[in-house]
């Protein structure tokens, strides 16, 4: 057997227990990076705060303006809605973080 021979075939044979490890390695899966309820505490939490910091707006401005608390709902409900627009745009994020991750994965088993 020449030198050229047993490097040939000890690269195969190296080729070949990289391809066993490759094959017993469990799959990452789509959403390890952030799990449901992460997910769902980030939202309620966005909502909460833009809730509670229209509030204290509207609160604060009809404490020093001495009106009724018109400001109070007024912003109040801007606090809801901004709060709405931050969890959707949260939860938009998260399915593209998703797809990514299941397209990878497709792409791996073609």
């Amino acid at each position: 057997m020449t030198d050229d021979d047993q490097k040939q075939r000890m690269a195969q044979l190296e080729a070949k227990i990289d391809a066993a490890k490759k094959a017993k390695q469990p799959k990452p899966r789509a959403d390890a990076d952030v799990s449901g309820g992460e997910l769902a505490w980030r939202m309620v939490i966005e909502m909460v705060s833009g809730l509670g910091i229209g509030f204290g707006i509207g609160y604060g401005l009809d404490s020093l303006l001495g009106t009724i608390p018109i400001f109070l709902v007024l912003f109040t409900l801007l606090g809801l809605v901004a709060g709405v627009k931050v969890m959707l745009r949260s939860a938009k994020e998260a399915q593209e973080k998703q797809m990514a991750a299941t397209a990878a994965e497709k792409d791996e088993r073609d």
